[in-house]
């Protein structure tokens, strides 16, 4: 096994997607509150995934009015968190598998930029809420993911943490940190500085040291 002590892992693009429950609830928020606008698509939520739920809201409603941003801002947050749990989200191949296995192993946890109930959401929809030892999001705190990144670190009292995800942010609040961070390939970013990468769960499993240990 190599040096260290617990695995946090970042949320969407990393253990699931929720492109198209997301889309549903956008849409329905504009139909709700009579703001005109274009049909929202699940590309749309994946372009800004992994960045607080504000950033990504104005991001993608460029040219709206302020009054209307706020609005979508603080309508979506619940939307969105009903229509995942109506619709659930694409778990990604081996998450499942491989995190109750890894949990038997290593303290595991969740930091993601997401807002409150959104991380309550996964466990109860994955199965894996005895799996994650403690996690922290952008909605509970309002602060960025290098800030939540270093509270559980420090709450916890880990020493050497690795954390996982597939944005330029999570390198970034790993870097904060100064722990090392591996790159999920296959989610919606784009990294270069990464102490590993991955394509699969699967070949998660081998770099973290556990081929041998878990089938």
């Amino acid at each position: 096994m190599k040096n260290f002590d617990s695995l946090i892992f970042d949320l969407d693009g990393t253990l699931w997607d929720t492109g198209v429950a997301c889309a549903v609830a956008w849409n329905n928020v504009l139909k709700k509150r009579q703001i005109l606008f274009r049909q929202i698509n699940p590309d749309d939520i994946r372009q800004v995934a992994g960045k607080p739920h504000e950033v990504c809201i104005r991001e993608t409603f460029i040219g709206l009015p302020e009054p209307q941003l706020l609005i979508l801002i603080n309508n979506t947050m619940e939307e969105d968190n009903a229509m995942i749990a109506k619709l659930g989200g694409q778990i990604y191949e081996g998450v499942v598998e491989t995190i109750k296995l890894l949990s038997e192993n290593v303290p595991l946890f969740i930091v993601s930029n997401c807002q409150t109930g959104y991380i309550e959401n996964f466990l109860k929809l994955s199965g894996l809420a005895t799996c994650f030892k403690d996690f922290e999001c952008w909605g509970n705190t309002g602060k960025p993911k290098s800030k939540n990144l270093a509270s559980v670190i420090a709450r916890n009292k880990l020493k050497k943490p690795i954390y996982i995800g597939d944005t330029e942010g999570d390198q970034i609040a790993a870097r904060s940190c100064g722990i090392p961070f591996y790159f999920a390939k296959y989610g919606f970013g784009k990294v270069t500085d990464f102490d590993e990468s991955f394509s699969s769960f699967q070949e998660l499993k081998s770099l973290l040291g556990f081929k041998d240990i878990l089938s």
